[in-house]
């Protein structure tokens, strides 16, 4: 544990309770991608299946129930209790071209060819497009809210931070992991265009618009 990774973690948690705040507040899930969400608890879900075999620590178990429950909360918001306000016309990524070349990739590429590892390697590969629905859907409709707009930038951040972390991991601790900071460079490059947007306009209390 070190400085990068709590706040990154911190800024995972804060980006997931902003959405569900936002939900839960406006008792509508407008704007945001069921897609996107659906591929987070799936990230999830592949991920923390040691939560039944390997304790870690309190503090790791505790973000990974958190983060599991929160995210499938979200989801069942999104498709079942205000399914009316979810714009699926909007949310028109076709998730099944990442899931699909992502599982194979997975099977190929990876530190150990067992379940749990490609399971976990198949995770990491998916969380770096999981947020490629929502920001198709935000160029579709041509802006986004700012409660939305806030939970990108703490999303966006998370994994930001997260690659700090391991630059710190390496010089301190001799650690490297090329699958996670690879997949972790290409998150970040995804949100660089958002980010620029963000600190531009959202700051300055603009509406957040994404290029078609």
């Amino acid at each position: 544990m070190n400085v990068f990774r709590l706040v990154g973690d911190l800024s995972h948690l804060l980006a997931i309770l902003l959405l569900l705040w936002k939900i839960w507040k406006t008792r509508s899930c407008a704007g945001v991608s069921g897609k996107s969400q659906a591929l987070f608890a799936l990230v999830f879900l592949t991920r923390y299946l040691d939560l039944f075999t390997t304790f870690v620590s309190v503090y790791n178990t505790f973000m990974k129930v958190v983060f599991l429950v929160a995210t499938f909360a979200t989801c069942y918001l999104i498709l079942f209790k205000f399914k009316a306000t979810y714009d699926s016309n909007h949310d028109s990524f076709r998730a099944e071209f990442l899931v699909v070349p992502l599982a194979g990739l997975a099977v190929l590429v990876n530190h150990e060819l067992t379940v749990f590892e490609v399971l976990w390697t198949f995770s990491i590969y998916l969380e770096s497009v999981a947020i490629l629905p929502q920001l198709f859907m935000i160029s579709k409709t041509g802006e986004a809210e700012s409660i939305t707009s806030h939970y990108l930038f703490a999303l966006g951040s998370y994994r930001a931070l997260y690659l700090l972390n391991w630059i710190y991991r390496y010089y301190f601790e001799g650690f490297f992991d090329l699958i996670a900071i690879v997949s972790g460079c290409v998150q970040t490059v995804l949100y660089c265009d958002f980010f620029y947007l963000y600190i531009t306009k959202v700051l300055k209390g603009k509406s957040l618009k994404l290029p078609a």
